[in-house]
């Protein structure tokens, strides 16, 4: 965990501010509960996220029962600063339907999210080995050769995933060795982008661009 601090809270007449859960893991929002000082101050000191219930008049650890828990990772206030969002590793469904999340669509399902959301703290490593003038890491030599090399690796990483799947499809291999390969071609055309300075949101936005085609 990153040691969060408390942010600076405008409680309301109640003494409460609503906290909006969000899985650090996905991005997904999850929940929305309510604090009072007590809760924020337990959730700080125990990485345990706490609330207060409204109904019940007390004080409650998520999880308490179910053991589905939330482990804090980090907390922050809106600009307002009459909001918290908490982000957080769940330990199993949030909600008390059992449900993965207390949010879904109108039609009452929520497709469970990829996990695209850790692919933002991948591009920070990234970026952030490439600025810092770091040359021992295996990130900032492949950059160092330019196009050629990131390049080069791409090919070699696509070819072994195009190989995978050929092995997958005649069932010599499982998931798994597919996710690797996987794995390595995003990580080698994140590293790419960055060694050529063009950002992964570019790519993003051009993929929103292509979507109703």
């Amino acid at each position: 965990m990153s040691d969060p601090s408390a942010p600076s809270v405008r409680w309301n007449e109640d003494g409460l501010v609503p906290a909006v859960v969000q899985d650090d893991r996905t991005g997904e929002v999850l929940m929305l509960a309510w604090m009072d000082r007590e809760a924020l101050e337990l959730t700080l000191s125990t990485a345990s996220v706490h609330f207060w219930s409204r109904s019940r008049r007390r004080l409650w650890k998520k999880g308490e029962t179910s053991g589905n828990t939330l482990t804090l990772v980090g907390l922050a206030a809106d600009c307002d600063r009459d909001t918290l969002l908490v982000r957080a590793v769940p330990a199993g469904p949030v909600c008390h339907t059992d449900a993965r999340t207390c949010f879904t669509d109108p039609e009452g399902s929520s497709p469970a999210p990829q996990g695209f959301a850790d692919l933002e703290a991948l591009w920070n490593i990234i970026t952030g080995r490439l600025e810092s003038g770091d040359t021992g890491s295996y990130t900032a030599r492949l950059a160092a050769g330019g196009a050629s090399s990131t390049g080069r690796k791409m090919i070699e990483e696509a070819a072994e995933l195009a190989a995978a799947a050929l092995d997958h499809q005649a069932g010599r291999t499982g998931n798994i060795r597919i996710a690797e390969e996987a794995a390595d071609v995003i990580y080698h055309l994140l590293v790419l982008l960055a060694e050529r300075n063009v950002t992964a949101q570019e790519a993003i936005e051009e993929l929103a661009r292509r979507r109703n085609r």
